[in-house]
């Protein structure tokens, strides 16, 4: 009996072993933290609280209408439920399979074939709408660091972290921008890209030279660059979906200072808005699931050095990442089963 026919004929018990591994690990990763957090739960107002959940509703109604306008913008209509339940589904697959994003987007590449969109145009919907969060989080950081001044918190320190924040995305968007903006360029730079994945895939998988065809590559990233300059042509449209970005980092800033308030502690938003851009930035490399651990000691220390102490910052910092994944995760993991059981194409491509 063949690998191939193996996987085929148990994809599904392997992909749920897979995912209650990694529900597994996201838990014993948290234990600590979830043990602080009930420890915390004294200090905490719950009507405040409560106000966690209108907000998160409201993130992922403006990631649904994000979503919507972006694939309206080259030319394909998704309707809002289903859009509503890819992200939630997208939002588990991110969290417990760290990967910097790449599973999120090869699953929602897969998910949405199954309502007319090809992976070229899923593919570059997604990329859009990171690099929207991105760009839109500017405007948060310039933000953060005037509030941080006015209250005279905006160290030497915090003014370098905050401008290389700035930078890094700018640069980093005028880099992607550059690459996708001719055949040439996108096919050189990707082609080089599936071949180093293909090898790096081949350490664990030796009779696979190619696992990813890369002449399949090369007409899904010539399709990319064909939406691509679709979607440049029709810039104007692209101001529905940033604002609707804009209004997603937001809700999320908000989320983490409504958790400050109900701790009693009325802090620096500037100082809230800067901590969770680097956090986040940094939780894109982390190998453990949600960035746990990499994205708490991050806020804290950042938190830390605008002048928030770090007795206020890790009780408040945990509550919020436990109570956004508590209300993120099994909605999220319901529906990404739901989604793989009852079509089989998705993990078949």
């Amino acid at each position: 009996m063949s690998e191939t026919s193996f996987f085929r004929r148990n994809w599904k018990l392997i992909l749920n072993m897979v995912t209650f591994l990694a529900l597994a690990i996201l838990v014993y990763a948290i234990r600590d933290q979830l043990a602080q957090t009930i420890a915390d739960l004294h200090r905490v107002n719950l009507w405040v609280l409560f106000l966690v959940i209108p907000l998160e509703a409201l993130g992922y109604h403006a990631q649904t209408r994000m979503y919507q306008s972006l694939y309206k913008s080259v030319g394909k209509g998704i309707g809002y439920a289903n859009l509503m339940k890819v992200s939630l589904e997208l939002n588990f697959v991110n969290h417990v399979f760290p990967s910097g994003g790449v599973s999120g987007i090869s699953y929602f590449g897969l998910r949405m074939k199954q309502f007319g969109a090809s992976a070229a145009k899923s593919t570059l919907v997604q990329t859009m709408k990171l690099v929207l969060l991105f760009l839109s989080f500017e405007i948060f950081i310039m933000f953060g660091m005037f509030l941080l001044a006015i209250n005279g918190q905006a160290s030497n320190f915090v003014i370098f972290i905050g401008t290389s924040l700035a930078m890094l995305v700018l640069v980093g968007t005028a880099l992607f921008v550059y690459i996708i903006g001719t055949k040439a360029r996108i096919n050189a730079f990707f082609t080089w890209l599936t071949r180093l994945l293909n090898r790096i895939i081949q350490l664990v998988r030796r009779k696979h030279p190619e696992t990813i065809n890369v002449d399949s590559a090369r007409e899904a990233f010539e399709e990319f660059h064909e939406n691509y300059l679709e979607l440049r042509s029709k810039l104007h449209e692209l101001k529905a979906p940033f604002w609707w970005a804009v209004l997603v980092n937001l809700t999320e800033v908000l989320v983490i200072y409504v958790v400050y308030i109900a701790f009693g502690e009325w802090v620096n938003l500037g100082a809230i808005i800067l901590a969770y851009a680097i956090a986040n930035v940094a939780g894109l490399v982390s190998v453990l699931p949600g960035g746990v651990g990499v994205y708490e000691g991050l806020m804290t220390a950042v938190l830390s050095a605008a002048g928030i102490p770090a007795a206020v910052s890790l009780p408040v910092t945990v509550m919020y990442r436990v109570i956004n994944t508590a209300i993120q995760i099994p909605p999220g993991y319901y529906l990404y089963h739901k989604a793989i059981q009852g079509n089989p194409q998705v993990m078949h491509e």
